[in-house]
């Protein structure tokens, strides 16, 4: 099982926490859960140069609140803020356009918070993104990936990563699937905070799947959740 679900979800409420917080009222699931896919088309979209690496998502009453952390939120932000002011109107319209169009209550507001990702943490997500950025580049997909996997690794709290390609690699006639691992990767192992991030490249060959997991060692958790270094559990 570990070897094959995302490792994300599988450790959901264990040692992580959903990127989409709220519930439902009556029959309106569906709609709610188009209308978050329809938020992060349009922020990956809109902003997905500034290095995305999560978005989480929760609902007060008919309000949206938006968090995302990102390693560049200086390209986000803009210039006197006009950047973010910009992002929230076209996420007001949209999302309004499509509750009228679902006949729900229209928004009654939105909020956009952004965090920086700092420079001593790692995230296999923006690793993916960078990987995919230059393999679409046509550089050696054996060097990028060797590239990152030294990068990644020289973090402290990083005890082992793998990197996986896949698809016409270098533009051959075959596609295939070319992987590198490094230390220890425990996927089955639910106290192992197990990163994972992937990508597309989109090349004239065709597309280039890329996949990226980083053990960031174990997470022991209390009775009354809180981590080994006594925060609040995320």
């Amino acid at each position: 099982m570990g070897q094959k679900i995302n490792p994300n979800s599988f450790r959901l409420g264990i040692i992580k926490d959903w990127n989409a917080r709220w519930m439902p009222k009556k029959l309106h699931f569906k709609n709610f859960l188009e209308e978050d896919v329809l938020i992060r088309e349009i922020i990956d979209e809109k902003i997905g140069q500034a290095g995305i690496d999560k978005v989480v998502i929760e609902r007060v009453g008919e309000g949206v609140k938006i968090f995302i952390k990102a390693a560049k939120p200086g390209l986000i932000i803009g210039r006197g803020g006009k950047g973010i002011e910009d992002l929230k109107n076209i996420l007001g319209k949209k999302i309004n356009a499509f509750r009228i169009r679902k006949e729900l209550k229209k928004l009654s507001g939105l909020s956009l918070n952004i965090e920086e990702l700092k420079r001593m943490e790692i995230s296999a997500t923006i690793e993916a993104q960078n990987i995919a950025r230059e393999l679409e580049r046509r550089m050696p997909f054996r060097r990028v990936i060797k590239k990152h996997m030294e990068s990644i690794l020289q973090h402290r709290e990083v005890k082992g990563a793998k990197i996986k390609v896949s698809g016409r690699l270098n533009g051959g006639e075959i596609a295939r699937k070319e992987m590198l691992a490094k230390g220890k990767i425990p996927l089955q192992t639910l106290r192992a905070d197990i990163d994972y991030g992937e990508a597309t490249a989109f090349t004239t060959y065709g597309t280039i799947g890329v996949k990226v997991w980083v053990n960031k060692g174990e997470v022991f958790v209390d009775k009354i959740g809180l981590n080994e270094k006594g925060k609040v559990k995320k």
